[in-house]
């Protein structure tokens, strides 16, 4: 066995289907999708403390479309259906490697990839009567991507995905790796079971995913990219993925350049309501559970659905070998390895669902607060 089951199911969510410069514009900002198009005009307000969270832009109170009918959209993506949410503030950025490792000095908390994995919620995640494997096979340790040599065929995930032992949020790569200088970039190798305890220490929560979508737009009424239509407009880079054009996926040899990465939270633009890397660098964990036809359910009551909270329970059908009610959270926004050859998820509308006790090298999160909206918000 190359790796625990754990690791394993947590390859089949990095690999099935759609894999898994400053605060910007101070005052007002307009973005527009096209010369035809309404342009939405925001006051964007982050928040120094007095006003608002520190370091919390403000996301109105709104009505939008949320999933995508849009030709690149997968199947867990449509129907577009209408969707409100109240207003509420949202991290800048991912939660940042410094400020993980603040709540872990003033804690002492233990995150999932630091711990023996637990039996029980291994076992959830396979065929029913799988038998328990030997205690040294159950060791503490994350999914890394660690890429190919050469290029492979995209069908088999595990070419590129190890479990490695000793892989946690210091040593995203493993053994021997560090975040010594990357104390801005998101912090990974964190489950969602790590994400809800900063955030109860934070005094914050998990965003819904239908918040997420909202914010993630920024105004962009069912745009392409969290930044409008073109990938590239004017050849600017936008956002942290995986160039093919550059480097064929997954290859990561010294001769095509190294492997990916993260990259410091505000590299790119923010979009228009003041959030960086709403989409590229690292997944973030949102706090429903995932069904593949949620929209497609949400869609049939026909009518504007105010803040939903997700569905009851998982449900999944497109793994083979894992149960389809096996407990997955969503995903959201994609990673520094989406590309457009093997996963498109550098998109608002893209969704994936992930196994909460899974930690991965691309999957981090950002929190949301429900403080009272600033002083100065056309909202009020």
């Amino acid at each position: 066995m190359a790796f625990t089951k754990r690791g394993k199911r947590a390859a089949c969510v990095a690999g099935v289907g759609v894999v898994l410069a400053g605060l910007a514009w101070a005052g007002m900002a307009l973005w527009s999708r096209d010369e035809n198009s309404v342009p939405a005009l925001h006051t964007i307000t982050i928040g120094d403390g007095d006003n608002g969270p520190v370091n919390m832009a403000w996301v109105p109170p709104g009505r939008f479309l949320m999933g995508s009918d849009s030709k690149l959209a997968q199947p867990n993506e449509r129907p577009a259906h209408p969707v409100r949410v109240n207003g509420f503030w949202m991290d800048v950025t991912h939660v940042t490697n410094d400020q993980f490792a603040r709540f872990v000095r003033e804690t002492g908390y233990v995150t999932t990839a630091e711990q023996v994995p637990d039996w029980e919620t291994v076992r959830v995640q396979l065929p029913p009567g799988t038998p328990r494997p030997p205690e040294g096979v159950l060791v503490p340790g994350a999914m890394v991507f660690v890429g190919t040599q050469a290029p492979v065929t995209l069908a088999n995930y595990a070419s590129w995905w190890r479990y490695i032992p000793g892989a946690n949020w210091r040593q995203p790569q493993g053994p021997g790796s560090s975040i010594v200088g990357k104390g801005d970039h998101p912090v990974v190798q964190v489950s969602y079971a790590d994400a809800l305890a900063y955030a109860k220490w934070a005094g914050k929560r998990l965003p819904t995913e239908a918040e997420w979508e909202y914010a993630a737009r920024g105004g962009l009424e069912q745009a392409t990219y969290v930044w409008g239509d073109e990938l590239e407009p004017e050849g600017q880079r936008m956002a942290n993925y995986w160039d093919a054009k550059a480097q064929h996926f997954p290859v990561v040899s010294p001769a095509a350049g190294g492997a990916n990465a993260t990259v410091s939270v505000e590299t790119f633009p923010a979009n228009g309501y003041g959030l960086h890397d709403m989409t590229g660098n690292a997944w973030q964990w949102v706090a429903d559970w995932y069904r593949a036809d949620y929209f497609a359910n949400q869609a049939r009551q026909k009518t504007d659905i105010d803040n939903p909270k997700g569905p009851a329970q998982s449900f999944d059908p497109s793994d083979p070998g894992v149960p389809a009610t096996a407990p997955k959270r969503v995903i959201r926004g994609g990673s520094f390895l989406c590309n457009e050859n093997y996963c498109l998820s550098y998109r608002p509308s893209a969704r994936q669902g992930a196994d909460p006790y899974s930690p991965m090298s691309h999957v981090g999160f950002r929190l949301v607060s429900d403080a009272k909206p600033p002083s100065a918000s056309p909202s009020q």
